[in-house]
Parts: C-alpha cells; structure tokens; sequence
C-alpha cells in the first residue's frame, strides 16, 4: 500500500507553479491513489483556468490523470489568512500540503506584514484549527524556501518562522505528523531566474545578472515535489526534507538559454534582498542532518522522542550552490531535458494561449 492510496488530500495553494505540478503528480498517483484532492486557493480565476486546462488537455495527456481529475478532483475558494475559512477546509483532509505563500522578495520588504498574515499567520491557522477543533489529519507538510535559511530579508524570516510554527504544531497536536519540506526555487517557477532571462531573450536583452559570481540550484518542479513526497513516505515527526542537487552558475544559465542569438549580457549588481548563492542548510543545521537516500532530512530542535539526537551529521559546513556546480554543457543539457531552451518555452506558451482561449469559448 502507498502513502496516500485512499487518503482525502488538501493542496492549499494549489493553483501556484509548484501547487499545479504537485495535483498534477497526485492525480498520476506517483504515492497512492488518493480518495480525493481538494485544490484550496483564493483565485477564481486559477481555478477555473486550472479546471479548463485538465478539461481541454484529455487527448493529450495521461488517461489515468484525466480520470482521477473526473473523479477525484474538487476545487474550494478559501484563504489561508482566514482561521474559520482554514478550518471549514481540514476536515474534508487526512492530508495537508501548504503550498500557499508570499514569495517575492522585494514585495515582502515593503509590505512585510502582509509576508505576517501569509506565511506566519497562514501556518498557525493550520495547526490552530487543528488543536482546537481535534481534527483528525494525519500529515501536515509545509512547503519551504531556501530563503528560510540564514534568511536576510521579510521574505526568508517569515519562512523561517514558519517552518517553526509547523515543528511545534507536532507538540501541539500529537495525532499529526507536521514535517517540512524545503528547496530553492525551481527553475521553471514564476520567481525563478529563468521566466525572467527568457522573457529579457524575447525582448532583444540584455539580459541582467547581478554579479559573475552568482550561483543557482538547478531544481525542477518535480524534484520539488519529489522532496514532498519523501517526506510524506518516510519523513518523521519535525523533520525538514531538502533535496540534494547540482547547480549551476547564473551566467551559465543565461548563456544556454540566449544559445547562438547575439544577446548581451549586463552585470547590474546585488540588490539588497538578493543572495548570490542559495543556502539549503546552515552551517548550525548541518550536525543535526541525517542522511535520507536523494534527501537530507534536517532533524528539529524541539524536545521529543521521534528522532535519534545521536545521529551525527552528515555534513560539516553549510549546503550551498556553490557546491557541486556543473558545466555549462551539463547546464545546457539540464534545461533542455526540462524543456526551458527558448523555443520550448515558446511551444508551451502557444500551447497554453490554446487552452486559456478554448476556456473561455466554452
């Protein structure tokens, strides 16, 4: 039996880049058949686009998401910032991903609280109606960010403190297993590198860079997801999951998308709320990183007997891009396996344009 065969699964979130890639590989039932999914967001509009798009793409995608989505697929308006509209939601749910966040760093620093209300207050709600109410969910995952780590601006504290929230909710609520699961942004992912540098391409460029030096994990959304559904399989109470990856520099990132095209490339500087390499373990987390197959698996401080504090690190320094990089051929060969080169882009521009129209004729 898998872990989620059976199980009435809540993506809140669902209509974000990483939340459609993960309903999309639950109705696949990579981890189990689910009973059923339930896609929680506040966007009308996502939704039903999201709804269109499974509706429209029956004859070229895979028979067995298309059924599930017939079947098992339900969508629900709700925000995450309201308590009572989080806890009407949980107990249709024996499982909770939280997909939903504020992300973008620049807009974090100058509305901060609103990063509060989302990241923080969002989490709390979760594991609040949980207490309060005694709601049955078994497993609780929150979705991280890099930026969680040794964080800098209102972006990465709020993720920090988030996760936090989700490891003490395991004290709180002893009947649920919260774990997180966190991983730098992927490379197809609206606040990643690489939307940006293919739009600059289109446009002629230059294209942008802050310093040479700039390093990148080189992530998909599947990995992503395929951290949360580690988790999710083997994961103990408390623990965070990271991904183990190659990566990359920025400057070669952008060399392998602009390919033969004679686009310049402008080195703009580093901007306050920007990092020049993604930090996925701390130099402090890194005695207490247990080795977890393609995973680490970052074990919590909070007093509790779900974990080994015998366990001796598996790392000696922090977990940086700025290891493990590849070449730029390896870095060309990635992108175009994950069809990110231009002219796939562009493909699946066209393509989406095709739906979102056949949408709204119907």
């Amino acid at each position: 039996m898998k872990a989620l065969d059976g199980k009435r699964v809540l993506v809140m979130g669902g209509t974000g880049s990483l939340g459609k890639v993960l309903v999309r590989r639950l109705l696949s039932g990579g981890i189990g058949a689910p009973a059923k999914v339930i896609v929680f967001s506040r966007d009308e509009a996502k939704q039903y686009f999201m709804r269109m798009e499974y509706q429209f793409r029956k004859a070229a995608t895979d028979e067995i998401v298309y059924r599930n989505f017939r079947q098992r697929l339900e969508f629900r308006i709700g925000d995450i910032r309201d308590f009572y509209s989080v806890a009407d939601a949980l107990p249709e749910a024996d499982v909770v991903f939280n997909a939903v966040e504020l992300n973008r760093a620049p807009t974090c620093e100058y509305f901060p609280y609103e990063a509060v209300r989302t990241n923080i207050l969002g989490a709390e709600n979760i594991v609040k109606a949980i207490e309060e109410y005694r709601l049955p969910v078994e497993t609780v995952v929150g979705i991280s960010s890099d930026r969680a780590c040794k964080p800098i601006d209102a972006l990465g504290m709020t993720k920090a403190i988030q996760e936090r929230i989700f490891i003490q909710g395991n004290l709180r609520c002893p009947r649920t297993r919260f774990l997180c699961a966190r991983f730098s942004n992927a490379l197809a992912s609206r606040s990643s590198v690489v939307p940006l540098i293919q739009e600059q391409i289109r446009n002629g460029g230059p294209v942008t860079i802050a310093t040479p030096e700039m390093t990148r994990f080189l992530l998909s959304l599947d990995d992503a997801v395929d951290t949360t559904f580690a988790a999710i399989s083997a994961g103990s109470p408390g623990e965070t999951y990271v991904p183990r990856a190659l990566s990359a520099r920025v400057v070669d990132i952008a060399t392998a998308l602009i390919g033969r095209r004679k686009i310049d490339i402008k080195f703009t500087g580093v901007r306050p709320v920007e990092k020049i390499h993604e930090i996925l373990i701390s130099e402090e987390e890194a005695y207490r990183t247990a080795p977890r197959g393609k995973w680490f698996a970052i074990l919590p401080m909070l007093s509790n007997d779900c974990y080994d504090w015998r366990v001796s690190g598996e790392l000696d320094k922090e977990y940086s891009s700025a290891d493990a990089m590849v070449s730029l051929e390896e870095t060309t060969a990635t992108l175009k396996r994950l069809g990110l080169l231009i002219e796939d882009a562009a493909e699946s521009a066209s393509e989406a344009r095709r739906y979102q129209m056949a949408g709204m004729a119907g």
